[in-house]
C-alpha cells in the first residue's frame, strides 16, 4: 500500500455484506486508492496513511454502493392510461391484446431520437443515484428491430457520457410484433440471424420475456443458444403470469439470472440452484399487477438459490426508480428480511450481472463504490418508504457532489 492514498473513511458501522449477510464492523475503518477498496476493519487496525480525502463517519452507516440489476428505463412516452384501465379491471393480458402494453411504448420509443429518450431516462438515473444506485442494468426491448434496439443502445452510451453510474446494457427479445404475430418464429430467426450478431459487442447480455403473450420456452431456448453461441451471458423474464418451465430451462444453459417467478414451480427450483442462476425479485411490478402468486421465498432460501431484487423500472407495470422502496416491499409483499432485501440489492445484484468479482460486497481488491447513508442500521434501509437517507455517494474512490 502507497503512503499516500486517494480515501480514508473511518469512525463508521460497516455493513460488508460478504456472503449475503451484514457482517457488521462497528468502529470501523476503509482505505481506498485508484478507485479500489485496499484495506477495510477496525479502526483501532487502521494503517498509518494519508489521505487526498478524508471522512469521519460519526458512526453512520457504510454499506457497498446499491444495484439496480433488473431495469427498463429507457423507453419513449408513459402508459398513464393503462394505469387507470388497470384500475377499472383490464388485465395485462387484455391491455396487450388491444395492442397497449410493450407494443403502446415500442412505438413511441421508435417515433422517438436518441436525444429525447436520454433525456427522457435522466432524471431516473438521477434519482437512483440520490438513493446510493452506482449500477444500472438496463434493457432494450423497446425497439424489436435491428435499427431500433441498436438506437436503445445507442441511449444507454449516451446516458453513460453523462453519469458516474456504471450502466449495463442488455438487448432484450422482449415480443413479437404485429407483422409477425402469425409467424413468430420468422421473427425468431430474424433475432438469431441478424439482431444478435448486430449487438455483439454492443450489449452485455442477452435476456428473453418467456411468457404466452410473448415467446414461448422452445423459441426462448433457441434464442438463447444463439447469444450463449456468441459469448453473451444469459438471463430470462420467467413465470411473471403463468409456469412455463421456462426458469428451470435457462438455468440449464448457464442463466445468470432468472426474473419475476410469482409462478415459479418450486419443483424447478433445484434447477436454478444446479444452475447458479440468480433469483431477481420484482415486487413493484406484482404490486402494480395486484398479482396474487408470490415467487417461492421459502423455497429458494432451503436450496440457497441467490436472491436478487429490483425495480423492474419500466413504464407499464413497475413505473417505479426507488430500489428502497423496491426492497421495502421486497419485505412486505414476498417475505424477505431486510438482511435479504439489502442482500439483493448489492452482493446477489452483482451476482445476477455477473460482476460479482468487482463489485457488490466491501472487501480488498473490489471497487470502491460505497454509500455513507444518515443511518446506523442497515434495516433502517428498508423500513422507510419515500425517504433515502443517503449522504454521500462514492464512486469507485470519488466523491460525487450533490449526490
Amino acid at each position: 500500500m502507497p503512503d499516500r492514498v486517494d480515501l480514508i473513511i473511518h469512525d463508521v458501522v460497516i455493513a460488508t455484506m460478504v456472503r449475503g449477510h451484514f457482517n457488521l464492523i462497528p468502529h470501523g475503518a476503509l482505505i481506498a486508492d485508484r478507485g479500489v477498496i485496499e484495506w477495510v476493519g477496525i479502526a483501532e487496525g487502521l494503517p498509518a496513511v494519508r489521505a487526498r480525502h478524508e471522512i469521519a463517519g460519526r458512526g453512520r452507516l457504510l454499506t457497498p454502493g446499491l444495484i439496480d440489476c433488473h431495469t427498463h428505463l429507457v423507453y419513449g412516452g408513459n402508459r398513464t392510461d393503462e394505469f387507470t384501465a388497470r384500475l377499472a379491471g383490464e388485465s395485462y393480458a387484455e391491455i396487450e391484446r388491444r395492442g397497449g402494453g410493450i407494443m403502446a411504448t415500442v412505438r413511441a420509443t421508435r417515433s422517438a431520437t436518441v436525444e429525447a429518450l436520454a433525456a427522457a431516462a435522466r432524471p431516473r438515473l438521477r434519482n437512483l443515484l440520490s438513493e446510493g444506485v452506482t449500477t444500472v442494468e438496463i434493457k432494450t426491448g423497446y425497439g424489436l428491430n435491428a435499427e431500433h434496439e441498436l438506437k436503445m443502445l445507442d441511449v444507454i452510451d449516451t446516458l453513460s457520457a453523462s453519469t458516474p453510474q456504471t450502466l449495463i446494457k442488455t438487448y432484450l427479445a422482449h415480443t413479437i410484433p404485429p407483422e409477425y404475430r402469425a409467424l413468430p418464429n420468422v421473427y425468431v430467426t430474424e433475432i438469431c440471424e441478424e439482431i444478435l450478431p448486430q449487438v455483439v459487442g454492443r450489449a452485455d447480455g442477452f435476456d428473453v420475456f418467456c411468457e404466452t403473450f410473448a415467446f414461448a420456452p422452445e423459441q426462448a431456448r433457441r434464442m438463447l443458444l444463439t447469444a450463449r453461441a456468441h459469448g453473451l451471458p444469459l438471463h430470462i423474464h420467467a413465470e411473471q403470469h403463468t409456469s412455463l418451465g421456462a426458469a428451470a430451462m435457462a438455468a440449464g444453459l448457464g442463466a445468470l439470472s432468472a426474473s419475476h417467478l410469482e409462478y415459479l414451480d418450486e419443483a424447478d427450483v433445484p434447477r436454478l440452484a444446479a444452475g447458479g442462476t440468480t433469483a431477481v425479485l420484482l415486487p413493484v411490478a406484482a404490486y402494480v399487477l395486484r398479482e396474487p402468486h408470490r415467487p417461492p421465498v421459502e423455497a429458494l432460501r432451503l436450496q440457497s438459490v441467490p436472491m436478487a431484487v429490483a425495480t423492474d423500472g419500466n413504464p407499464g407495470t413497475a413505473p417505479c426508480f426507488s430500489l428502497l422502496t423496491a426492497l421495502n416491499m421486497a419485505c412486505v409483499l414476498f417475505g424477505l428480511t431486510p438482511e435479504e432485501a439489502l442482500a439483493g440489492a448489492t452482493v446477489h445484484a452483482a451476482r445476477a450481472l455477473g460482476l460479482l468479482d468487482r463489485i457488490g460486497t466491501i472487501e480488498a481488491g473490489k471497487d470502491a463504490d460505497l454509500v455513507l447513508w444518515d443511518a446506523e442500521s442497515p434495516v433502517e434501509l428498508v423500513y422507510t418508504l419515500g425517504y433515502h437517507p443517503s449522504a454521500t455517494v462514492i464512486k469507485r474512490g470519488r466523491v460525487l457532489s450533490g449526490a
